[in-house]
């Protein structure tokens, strides 16, 4: 079942995933470990994952979502 969403609601989304690339591109902040920032990639990669297999995406570029996934 698709999910239903408002073209609005599609943008937030495609717009935070856009936020989660940004961190996964971003270097670490001084103040973390590098377990820390490892965790902090992967939540971001795995919200990614989810949300790149969602049905509603149309003609979204997704090329920097892809890469910063590792896929």
């Amino acid at each position: 079942m698709a999910d239903e969403l408002t073209t609005e609601e599609i943008a937030q989304n495609y717009t935070a995933m856009g936020h989660c690339v940004n961190v996964i591109n971003s270097s670490k902040e001084p103040w973390q470990s590098d377990s820390d920032w490892n965790e902090r990639a992967e939540v971001n990669k795995e919200y990614l994952r989810v949300m790149v297999a969602k049905d509603y995406w149309t003609d979204e570029d997704m090329t920097a979502v892809n890469a910063a996934i590792g896929g």
